[in-house]
């Protein structure tokens, strides 16, 4: 059941389950993916008390595509007008790869919507790939079979068997007008925003990196990079056997990382409702 939130030029689709009087927790995906890729970790949450809110990136899933840009700064943005349009959290937002760059800046540009940041494989620094790399990702990301394709190549550890369904979902939406172009954008995205934001993070942190995660040359040493960097406290938690996607490779281990996390920033019954 889609709800949205207007912004500037489009709208933003999101979908709350869970306690409505609980601590409000956000969840954003990663690029090329929809909300759903939390559908193993959003019951757990709800059932621990938390208000639980999974929302589509812009161009992505229900959202709107067409939109002007689509930046790590648009999708801060987008998140802060949620998490208002929400009655203002504060929120433990958690995003995965490229929301792994909205989140924290969200957290810089408005501290009082964001309590605590959960990172899940990250990109939250600046990237500069190489010509070829970009040449080969502007390649994938021109094509909803090629990304299919790269998508599952992701995943190091097993697959949920939902899977296929999620998959054929995916490619589905990206043959939507606008919406793989949007995915390219974000994708080809060097992140200058992010370029000496960590240290300006007050709020406490977990850092969540599969261990085999394809997308990092050394996925423990990013990990540790980043939570190095960061202003506030924080803690990693290595998913062993996983990839780029340990929410769906193993989504137990994950969500015991989060509520444990959860239960430490925004216990539920604390009396802070979202």
């Amino acid at each position: 059941m889609s709800e949205f939130v207007e912004v500037p030029g489009g709208r933003i689709a999101y979908e709350v389950t869970g306690d409505a009087t609980g601590p409000l927790v956000v969840l954003a995906p990663g690029m090329g993916d929809l909300r759903t890729a939390y559908r193993h970790v959003t019951p757990a949450l709800a059932a621990a008390g938390y208000r639980v809110v999974t929302t589509d990136l812009r161009g992505h899933g229900d959202s709107a595509a067409g939109f002007a840009s689509y930046t790590v700064g648009d999708g801060a943005d987008d998140l802060a007008a949620l998490v208002r349009h929400l009655g203002g959290g504060p929120a433990v937002v958690v995003g995965h790869s490229f929301s792994g760059g909205t989140a924290p800046l969200l957290s810089v540009r408005e501290p009082s919507l964001v309590r605590g940041l959960v990172l899940v494989a990250p990109f939250a620094r600046p990237v500069s790939p190489n010509p070829v790399m970009k040449l080969m990702a502007g390649l994938v990301l021109r094509s909803p079979a090629l990304w299919g394709m790269y998508y599952k190549n992701l995943y190091k550890g097993p697959r949920p068997a939902d899977f296929p369904a999620h998959l054929a979902a995916i490619k589905a939406n990206m043959r939507e007008r606008g919406r793989m172009a949007a995915a390219r954008t974000m994708g080809l995205d060097t992140k200058p925003e992010m370029a000496g934001l960590l240290p300006r993070v007050s709020v406490p942190a977990l850092v969540v990196m599969g261990a085999k995660d394809p997308d990092f040359p050394d996925p423990r040493a990013e990990a540790e990079t980043v939570a190095a960097e960061l202003g506030g406290p924080a803690e990693i938690v290595m998913i062993d056997g996983a990839g780029h996607y340990p929410h769906q490779e193993f989504p137990a281990e994950t969500t015991e990382a989060l509520l444990r996390f959860l239960r430490q920033v925004a216990p539920a019954g604390d009396g802070v409702s979202a």
